[in-house]
Parts: structure tokens; C-alpha cells; sequence
């Protein structure tokens, strides 16, 4: 077999080069030119690469498609079945990032040696036979049908998995792996690019479950180049303090299940487990009342979590005052403390305001508006929120209070962990009372000042 030759492409604009340069002569960049191969065409690349099934590409109508779902295949991790949506699914390539020690091997481990309805194969790629040993005795796992292998080359990896035919596989880490037609180091955006395309597929030929391990860069995205997040079916980001007790799973895109659905763990000395009721760990729950604190209910995926918002409004000694936000978006602190003043009449410029959201939880939704105002307020007033209180909902700019999608559920959750008062936008006012809770629908943020003020 001839040896693949080697082309270079822009990636600013795409032009492909015979050659490296410093500057892209079609568009002028500099630094953007990176190693690619010069496939063959035609005949010759179906013959060696074919398609996802292995059978010759025919067009059907939609009618004629089989549209049983197979079977889902459950994980023995309950909060890992639930960001997976139901369990793992027959020739899958699942994409785990996070930074280092959260806990992505661990959970992958636990995984491999707690599943016996698949037989697995655990390729490693920065760790010897020995350290991943250590780890499985130490977390006391059963290790009778693990199956290890050391190797960073993905021809050989993909010619041995081959012969062995597991039904699940895990490569620890991507950015390790390399193919031999490519004179680039492991972990450049080529290597990664074509390393992924063949290991997809691989699992898509033989329907084989992949977990892809990835490591993060400092701005918490995966590295790599950003058409690998495309080409597999689900992308899972770790959450929390490598340092703290408790992880978080979120899956940002999941071609089998929803996105933005949450799992929560908590590391301890047999590994990770799965926390039942989130809720509880989020909550302070303060001997008495404290200034700057406040309860939302918050949705990630299917699931309805209460977390607790805290907030110092302290006198600012600099020229600017700081906005600081750890959990939410510091953009839109700025632009509701401007509501605040416009329509609350009460001004923070020569404050420092300080956000956070207890547990090292992100939200990402709207409905944390409300409870963001109020918590500044209490803190800037000194005065204590009601203990048993929670409220959820959006802010807009002309000071209207906007609805938040399935109120209902979050005030039959916050009834469930004993709130008695809920402060609510009036569009999720409940058609029918709701017992334990007294619900007060504010349809202005004057109105929402004035209920706990």
C-alpha cells in the first residue's frame, strides 16, 4: 500500500498548499496552514473506508426504514444513565471532557468493570497496565473482566480491537492517540481529527459504544480542533472543584436524549456515586436568616433543582465598581442592576456586587434574573429573605416579571423540600392551588421589591 501523501489547508479560508508556509497565499493569514492527508478519490476510498454499515449506499423512502429503537443498555450508574438519556446505545461515540482529576477516568472505570452485559476494552494511553490496576484495587472494583491495553497508534488499536470485537471501548485520553499517516505529534489538531474519524468509524461499522476521554484547555472548552464535538453523537462536560466532594455531568449535545440534562456525584473513597436528591446538597440551609440569600428553582434537562443564591453588595473604593458573578453571566448582572435602578429606583454605582451560586453550579437560564435582584437587594439593605421563601423568574428591561417554562414542577419541588412562599412571575401563577405553599405572582419588579421589602 502506498504511503498517503500530505497537503496542507487554511484554516481561515480553506485553500489547500503542496507545502507549509508562515502565510496563506490566497487569504494573507499567518499561522494557518495544518497538516491534512491528500486522500485518494472515488473508487479507491470507498473500497478502503466504506460506509457506517459495511453495505452498498442505496436511497430509500422513509417508509421503507425500520424505525424500531434497540434496546438501551443501562450503565449500573443511575445519574450516568440519566445525562446519557436512558442508558447506552449500540454504536454510540460518547466525547467526556473536564479538567484534570475531576474524575473522568474514575467514572469510565467504574463503568467498564460494573457492566457485564458488554464486553468492554479499555485503551489508555496515558497511564501504564499497572496504574490503572492500582486504581481499580483501590476503589475496590471487580476486575475479572477488564480488559486493558496500552497503545497511542490508532491502526493498531483499531486492527486489535478488531480481534477482540468488545462491545464497548474507552480511549483514555484522544489527544494521546496518533496515525502513522500523519508526521505531525500526537495531540495537533490534524492528528486529533483523523484519530477521531477513524475510531467513529470503526464503532459505527461494528455498532461498538465508544467513549471518547478529552482533555479541557484553560477556558474549559475541549481541545482539539472544534469539528470534533460534530463528529460524535454526545458530548459530556465535568463540572466542580477537582478539590470539592461533589462533580457534576452535563451533556451539551446528545443525538439520544436531551440536552442540558444534569447528573450529580459525589467523589468518595470507593469512586464516584450518584447523588439521588441534588437539591439538598445546594441548599445551606442557615441556622438563622442571613442578609444576600435566596432560593430559586432552576431546570437542567428534565430534572427541577433548587439552589441557593448569594449575593455582598459592599461600598466600592475604586473608580469602577467591580461586578464579579460566579455561576451566571457577569454581562447580565450589570444589565439587571441597571433595571433595578431604572424601575426599582434603588442604585448600586458606587457598589461592589458580588454573585454566586453555592455548590459551583452554572445556570444558564433566565429564571435566575428575579432571585439575582433580590439577593443584591437584601444584602444591600441588610435585611434577611424569609427562610422558607424561594422565587424563580425573568427580568426584562421595561421591569416586566416574564414567565419561566414549567413553573408548575418547580413549585411542586420547592413545596416538596418545605418552602412555604414562592414569589413567581403572574404568567406561572397555578391554575389550582398547590398544597404547603402560599404562591404570590408579581407581574413588575416594583411589585416583586415591595413583596419582600
Amino acid at each position: 500500500m502506498s504511503k498517503a501523501k500530505l497537503q496542507y489547508h487554511c484554516s481561515a479560508c480553506g485553500c489547500l498548499h503542496s507545502k507549509w508556509s508562515g502565510q496563506c497565499s490566497d487569504c494573507g493569514a499567518w499561522n494557518t496552514l495544518e497538516e491534512s492527508l491528500n486522500l485518494p478519490t472515488s473508487k479507491q476510498v470507498t473500497e478502503r473506508t466504506g460506509n457506517y454499515t459495511g453495505e452498498q449506499a442505496v436511497i430509500r423512502s422513509l417508509q421503507e426504514v425500520s424505525l424500531h429503537e434497540s434496546p438501551r443498555i443501562p450503565t449500573q450508574q443511575a445519574e450516568l444513565d440519566r445525562v446519557l438519556g436512558g442508558g447506552l446505545v449500540a454504536g454510540s461515540v460518547i466525547l467526556m471532557g473536564g479538567d484534570p482529576g475531576i474524575g473522568k477516568s474514575t467514572i469510565l472505570l467504574q463503568t467498564l468493570t460494573e457492566l457485564t452485559a458488554l464486553d468492554s476494552l479499555y485503551v489508555t494511553g496515558e497511564e501504564s497496565l499497572q496504574q490503572v490496576g492500582l486504581r481499580a484495587k483501590r476503589l475496590g472494583l471487580p476486575t475479572d473482566r477488564l480488559r486493558l491495553l496500552t497503545e497511542t497508534c490508532v491502526e493498531n488499536i483499531l486492527n486489535l480491537a478488531a480481534k477482540e470485537k468488545p462491545g464497548l471501548m474507552v480511549i483514555d485520553s484522544i489527544q494521546t492517540i496518533f496515525t502513522d499517516h500523519l508526521q505531525s505529534a500526537p495531540g495537533s489538531v490534524s492528528q486529533i481529527r483523523e484519530a477521531a474519524a477513524k475510531l467513529v468509524r470503526f464503532a459505527k461499522q461494528t455498532q461498538t459504544t465508544m467513549f471518547l476521554v478529552g482533555h479541557v484547555t484553560k477556558e474549559g472548552t475541549l481541545a482539539g480542533p472544534r469539528v470534533l464535538e460534530h463528529m460524535v453523537d454526545t458530548v459530556l462536560y465535568f463540572e466542580g472543584d477537582p478539590g470539592g466532594r461533589y462533580r457534576i455531568l452535563r451533556a451539551v449535545k446528545n443525538r439520544f436524549g436531551a440536552v442540558n440534562e444534569l447528573g450529580v456525584f459525589a467523589m468518595t473513597e470507593h469512586g464516584l456515586k450518584g447523588v439521588s436528591n441534588p437539591s439538598a446538597i445546594f441548599l445551606s440551609r442557615h441556622d438563622e436568616p442571613v442578609s444576600g440569600s435566596v432560593i430559586m428553582v432552576t431546570r437542567e434537562g428534565t430534572r427541577p433543582l433548587m439552589v441557593e443564591m448569594q449575593a455582598l453588595v459592599d461600598q466600592s473604593h475604586g473608580n469602577a465598581p467591580r461586578r464579579v458573578t460566579l455561576g451566571l453571566e457577569q454581562n447580565r448582572l450589570a444589565m439587571l442592576l441597571a433595571v433595578l435602578h431604572r424601575h426599582g429606583g434603588i442604585s448600586m454605582f458606587d457598589q461592589d456586587v458580588f454573585i454566586n451560586i453555592v455548590g459551583g453550579v452554572k445556570i444558564s437560564e433566565t429564571a435566575a434574573d428575579l432571585p439575582l435582584l433580590l439577593a443584591a437587594l437584601s444584602s444591600f439593605r441588610n435585611r434577611p429573605l424569609p427562610a422558607d421563601l424561594v422565587v424563580f423568574g425573568e427580568v426584562g428591561l421595561a421591569g416586566e416579571i416574564r414567565p419561566v417554562p414549567n413553573g408548575e414542577e418547580r413549585l411542586r419541588e420547592a413545596a416538596k423540600h418545605g418552602f412555604r412562599r414562592a414569589i413567581v412571575p403572574k404568567g406561572n401563577q397555578p391554575r389550582q392551588p398547590i398544597e404547603g405553599i402560599t404562591v404570590e405572582a408579581v407581574s413588575r419588579l416594583e411589585k416583586a421589591v415591595q413583596a419582600v421589602m
